[in-house]
């Protein structure tokens, strides 16, 4: 079944593509939760002008994520603990806690699953944190874990 996608199907494609899918999986998941509808000849002009919009959307997105990038990078952020007397933590800087202090130090608002923290930190020190605006652009911070 061929079908133009209405919004962004996880596996499948992403607003105003043409995909090809099994017959049941069109009719009885996409087409009643209104994610796609019917490739006709006349719709295929739709989805072009869909899929343009997207890439504008997506070209503006990726320009103000590396503007954004930009400013990161360059400044340290800088995060205050409680340490005990072998230099570890009492407790763990995890990823809401460097999107606090990134809001905080640099007035850049970012959300905490765009922080890519693999597991929490528990040392003081310098750390760099990987941090994926936009599919495209995926950078590293530097935090600074110090001591109160």
């Amino acid at each position: 079944m061929k079908l133009i996608l209405r919004a962004d199907v996880s596996g499948v494609g992403n607003k105003g593509d043409v995909v090809e899918v099994a017959n049941g999986f069109g009719r009885n998941y996409l087409l009643p939760r209104g994610l796609a509808f019917k490739a006709t000849e006349g719709a295929q002009a739709q989805a072009a002008a869909m899929k343009r919009s997207r890439d504008i959307r997506d070209a503006a997105a990726r320009q103000a994520a590396q503007e954004v990038a930009k400013n990161l990078v360059s400044q340290p952020v800088t995060i205050k603990v409680r340490v005990g007397g072998d230099g570890r933590l009492f407790g763990s800087v995890t990823a809401a806690d460097v999107v606090s202090a990134v809001q905080e130090q640099t007035g850049v608002e970012i959300d905490r699953r765009q922080v890519t923290l693999d597991e929490p930190i528990k040392a003081t020190g310098t750390h760099l944190v990987p941090v994926k605006l936009h599919a495209d652009v995926e950078f590293p911070v530097t935090v600074e874990v110090v001591s109160n």
